[in-house]
């Protein structure tokens, strides 16, 4: 393991003096530790727009990586192989393996890609190193030295990371005071909407939401962040009679912003749509996301929402949710919520496979 200072040490070592990304766990410590210096850490809403910054830079004539969970791969393609790719920009990515060597060890949305990584990067002809956990500052550099020669060669290489191959750091992010815990502010919705049907998002918010209010109307999103919301979309508009709420987050929301604008273009009546605001990306160390310069129901307005409100108090919520289901949508419902305190409950396929998920929840929706 080398330690999250040393990560960075040796990185602007080599004039790679700015970095982009969307955090996973094992990258909490270098976030954390550029967090703490103007100008070297931009975060992104997802990880297509995290290597399009470090394009930019490169552009700019600025050497910048990229650091992202090896589940938003996806998003990443795209302008990987047609803007970084077709313009040669030299630009280093570190991709962390979930799922992998065994994606029995991980989180069921892993399970895929984990395997899948280094074959997806070789058939898009993309080099790749891998830095295991055993490793230290000597071999850490000697992948670096490495990966320069593909730089040099202006292609774009990744480094994979392995769990544990990079030290952990704490977060320096300013805590807010107001607003509810979340595992209330779901409590209040679900109570208020007892006959909806939830879509819960990734991450922490599926967890609270099967302990504190678990009910076969319940989806609990296992990845795919960003795209509860579309999938609420799509429930509501199949079942116009049902009332659906979503719960999501400020980073899942961030990061497929135009989801808005296509709910508000559809206009489904029936949806209720819930974003938990704690300006961090919880359950990935407490990185921060960039909502404390977002106002979500000024853009669900502007996107053609029917409604859209602020509330950060357990009156303002019921009486949001009695308003909203008392009108057409679609409305928004943002909810300002505090840090975590506590144990973190486990997650749904804890005890139910995503197979049980999906079945009890179409069984629901007859």
């Amino acid at each position: 393991m080398i330690s999250a200072q040393e990560f960075c040490d040796l990185l602007a070592d080599r004039g790679f003096t700015m970095a982009s990304g969307v955090p996973c766990s094992h990258f909490g410590g270098p976030i954390a530790h550029l967090s703490t210096r103007s100008g070297r850490y931009v975060p992104a809403p997802n990880e297509g727009s995290a290597l399009a910054v470090a394009a930019g830079a490169a552009l700019g004539g600025r050497r910048a990586y990229v650091m992202l969970q090896n589940s938003g791969l996806g998003n990443l393609i795209n302008p990987l192989t047609s803007l970084v790719m077709t313009y040669q920009l030299p630009i280093l990515t570190f991709a962390s393996l979930r799922g992998w060597p065994d994606p029995a060890t991980d989180e069921p949305q892993h399970a895929v890609m984990g395997p899948a990584t280094p074959g997806l990067l070789d058939s898009v002809d993309t080099p790749h190193h891998t830095l295991y956990a055993e490793d230290g500052v000597k071999e850490f550099s000697t992948l670096l030295a490495a990966a320069e020669k593909d730089l040099a060669a202006q292609r774009a290489p990744f480094v994979l990371v392995e769990r544990g191959a990079i030290g952990k750091a704490t977060a320096a992010n300013e805590p807010h005071t107001t607003g509810l815990p979340a595992a209330e502010a779901i409590r209040i919705v679900t109570a208020a909407a007892p006959q909806a049907a939830v879509v819960a998002t990734t991450g922490f918010t599926g967890r609270d939401t099967f302990a504190v209010a678990d009910s076969p109307g319940n989806f609990y999103m296992q990845g795919s962040m960003g795209h509860a919301s579309s999938l609420g979309l799509g429930v509501a508009l199949t079942h116009p009679e049902r009332t659906v709420v979503v719960l999501d987050g400020d980073g899942a929301l961030l990061m497929h912003l135009g989801a808005l604008s296509m709910i508000g273009n559809e206009e489904p009546a029936n949806l209720i749509h819930v974003v938990l605001d704690n300006r961090v990306h919880e359950s990935t160390g407490g990185q921060a996301t960039t909502s404390a310069t977002t106002s979500f129901p000024e853009m669900a307005k502007a996107a053609g929402y029917a409604s859209a409100v602020d509330c950060d108090g357990e009156d303002a919520l019921r009486a949001a949710m009695l308003g909203a289901q008392a009108a057409s949508g679609p409305h928004m419902i943002c909810v300002k919520t505090l840090p975590r305190t506590g144990t973190i409950p486990p997650r749904a396929t804890n005890a139910l496979t995503t197979l049980d998920i999906r079945d009890r929840f179409q069984s629901n929706l007859q």
